[in-house]
């Protein structure tokens, strides 16, 4: 007896800097949970972090139908914030094709690849110099 229904839980990744969200949306009313604590007290209750974590379910206008579950590691706070907002998006496009398009237009479902760069030798950090004397 094998039923093809879909899955009750989406999984998405979202990567960020060096963090790296592992998310889970699951039916629910709209809460959302960060490392077993609620988001907005992980997030330091800014608005910016949850504003952008709540984006791709605010896009879909799904905020009160699903709830989000993240393991989140590495990385500081905003790179983390970033890293949800993407895990959410592939775990919705997950659960319905037609989400996508919408997701994908806003820029939810983009990694954003900007990183710290390397230092160099005989610099301080990647760009800056030791002080110039002429004489």
């Amino acid at each position: 007896m094998s039923i093809t229904n879909k899955p009750v839980v989406y999984w998405g990744t979202g990567r960020r800097k060096t963090a790296v969200a592992r998310v889970r949306v699951v039916p629910g009313s709209g809460v959302i949970t960060i490392n077993g604590r609620p988001g907005d007290n992980y997030l330091n209750y800014n608005p910016t972090y949850l504003s952008s974590v709540r984006a791709p379910l605010e896009t879909l206008g799904l905020t009160k139908e699903y709830d989000i579950l993240v393991n989140v590691r590495g990385g500081g706070l905003t790179g983390q914030a970033d890293a949800i907002k993407q895990g959410a998006a592939r775990a919705l496009c997950d659960l319905s094709p037609d989400n996508r398009k919408p997701l994908k237009s806003e820029g939810h479902l983009s990694r954003d690849p900007r990183a710290k760069e390397r230092r160099k030798y005989g610099l301080k950090k990647a760009r800056k110099a030791p002080q110039f004397s002429k004489r």
